[in-house]
């Protein structure tokens, strides 16, 4: 199967991450870890929006009683609909920043963090509900990374991209994680894995920082499908649309010497397959 891609918004993003589909209000959010910067786009009617944060943001989510969650520099906050910030959980901690989160079933927040040096061991995946309560999942990551649900909830897939794999847990209802073992291990020269999404057959669409692609992986872990990109650093995924049948991919820039001309843009793949809906975080 040969799929296209098209240029949904063209930009020159840093760092451009954590593509989230948001269907209370029909659009992308999406955003610029690096400039600090969150964006919307309406595929609809093509309307976008920029909002600057004080601090870096790892990710962007929905809130189901409207406004957005952000895994911020030092801690994790909401944007009410008016627009006023506040924090949830505020741990600061010197060279560490959140990076890439995700909603699970029951509404919390699953936050990573990471080093800004990157060194090992120096993230960590916790775990926030709507009231601020955090528990540490996972205290010895480096670059935490994609986080995933199987259509049932029972399986949760993680990524902590140096280590080249895609891992997989079991989820409790409790939202507790247990047997984390491999699902996927990336070979060399073929990039490291970044962020992820499920689809409804229960397959992980896995995106290629310096791999120039997104690939599709079995619930068994099998490779089924690639889209080839001309960006190297891509970095997210997400099926979006009305019926999320588009595939929605964020790119990155930093760190190239010659940027493609699209390194930075938010990126489609029209109908590249069925998406999962998501919750909104519960807080």
């Amino acid at each position: 199967m040969t799929l296209a891609f098209d240029v949904a918004v063209r930009a020159e993003a840093e760092l451009g991450e954590g593509a989230t589909w948001d269907p209370a209000t029909g659009r992308l959010l999406w955003i610029d870890i690096l400039n600090s910067r969150v964006h919307t786009y309406d595929p609809a009617t093509g309307r976008r929006t920029v909002r600057r944060s004080e601090q870096h943001v790892g990710a962007v989510k929905p809130r189901a009683g409207g406004g957005l969650v952000l895994n911020l520099r030092d801690g994790v906050g909401l944007l009410d609909p008016d627009d006023t910030f506040r924090w949830l959980h505020r741990e600061p901690v010197a060279g560490r920043r959140g990076n890439d989160a995700a909603v699970a079933p029951d509404g919390s927040l699953l936050a990573g963090t990471m080093r800004y040096d990157e060194a090992p061991g120096g993230g960590t995946l916790s775990r926030v509900t709507g009231d601020g309560a955090v528990t540490v999942l996972l205290d010895d990551v480096t670059v935490s990374n994609g986080t995933g649900w199987s259509p049932d909830g029972r399986l949760m897939y993680y990524i902590d991209t140096p280590t080249r794999r895609v891992d997989v847990c079991d989820y409790g209802e409790d939202g507790t994680i247990a047997g984390r073992r491999p699902l996927v291990e990336i070979e060399e020269g073929a990039g490291f894995p970044d962020g992820l999404t499920v689809d409804a057959d229960g397959c992980v669409w896995v995106a290629l920082w310096d791999g120039g692609a997104v690939r599709r992986y079995t619930p068994s872990g099998e490779l089924d499908r690639v889209i080839e990109l001309p960006v190297p650093r891509v970095t997210c995924c997400a099926f979006g649309g009305p019926g999320l049948t588009d595939l929605y991919v964020t790119t990155a820039r930093v760190g190239l010497t010659a940027p493609h001309p699209l390194a930075g843009s938010l990126l489609v793949v029209p109908g590249a397959g069925k998406g999962v809906p998501q919750p909104a975080f519960a807080g």
